[in-house]
C-alpha cells in the first residue's frame, strides 16, 4: 500500500503537540493497516473518510483499485 500526506496534513502534523503528535502515529498506523475504519463522508466531501482523535479529526482517503491512502487533513472539531 502506497501512503501519501498532502502539504497541508504535513504542515498541521508538525504544529501538534507531542502527545497528540503520539496518538496520531498510532491512529495512522491503525488506518493503515484497515483503511475502511473510517465514518465515510458525503455531499462535497464524499470520497473521503474522517477518524476522530479527541478534539480533532483526521481526514482521509482510500483509492482501494490503486491501493493508495492519503493523508489529507487534521483539523479541530468546532472547525468543521
Amino acid at each position: 500500500m502506497q501512503v501519501k500526506e498532502t502539504d497541508t496534513f504535513k504542515s498541521v502534523k508538525c504544529k501538534l503537540d507531542r502527545s497528540y503528535l503520539i496518538r496520531l502515529e498510532k491512529l495512522i498506523r491503525k488506518i493503515i493497516q484497515n483503511p475502511e475504519i473510517g465514518k465515510p463522508m458525503k455531499y462535497e466531501r464524499k470520497d473521503t473518510r474522517e477518524v476522530y482523535l479527541p478534539p480533532f479529526r483526521v481526514s482521509y482517503s482510500y483509492d482501494g483499485v490503486k491501493n493508495i491512502l492519503t493523508f489529507l487533513n487534521v483539523y479541530h472539531k468546532r472547525k468543521q
